[in-house]
C-alpha cells in the first residue's frame, strides 16, 4: 500500500477544484505555508520533519504525504525521519503507531524515488 503518492494523487483533483472554487484562501494559505516553512533560525529541512510529526499527530494522511515528500526533497534521512516520528509516539501514544507507520513508509516511498532519479538523470546523459 502506498501512503505517498497514491494519497497525493488521490487528493489531486479535489484539491484543484477547491483551489479554484477558493483562490484566495489558498493564496493566503500558500503565503503562510512559505513563510512558516522557509530557512530561519531552523532549515527547512527541520521545519519539514516538524510538520511530518505533526501530519502524524494530526493523523491526516494528505499532510503526511505532502511532508513526507518535501523532508525529502529538503534532504532528510529516513533515521531523522524516524527519530522526529518517534516523538509523537510519546505525545500520542498508540494512534501515532498506526499514522506514525504510514508517515515513514511514505518518506522510504519518496526517498527510493529520489534516489532513484539521479541514476536515471545519469543515464539519460550518457
Amino acid at each position: 500500500m502506498s501512503y505517498g503518492k497514491a494519497v497525493r494523487e488521490e487528493l489531486h483533483v479535489p484539491t484543484r477544484e477547491l483551489r479554484h472554487a477558493i483562490p484566495q484562501v489558498y493564496a493566503g494559505y500558500k503565503e503562510l505555508h512559505d513563510a512558516a516553512l522557509a530557512d530561519g533560525a531552523l532549515d527547512a529541512r527541520t521545519k519539514e520533519l516538524i510538520a511530518l510529526a505533526i501530519a502524524v499527530s494530526k493523523e491526516c494522511d494528505g499532510c503526511i504525504a505532502a511532508h513526507a515528500h518535501a523532508a525529502v526533497l529538503h534532504g532528510a534521512t529516513p533515521a531523522e525521519a524516524g527519530e522526529a516520528i518517534g516523538v509523537t509516539f510519546l505525545m500520542n501514544g498508540g494512534p501515532a503507531t498506526v499514522y506514525g507507520a504510514r508517515a515513514f513508509a511514505a518518506f522510504q516511498e519518496f526517498y527510493a524515488e529520489r534516489a532513484v532519479q539521479p541514476a536515471r538523470e545519469r543515464a539519460a546523459a550518457r
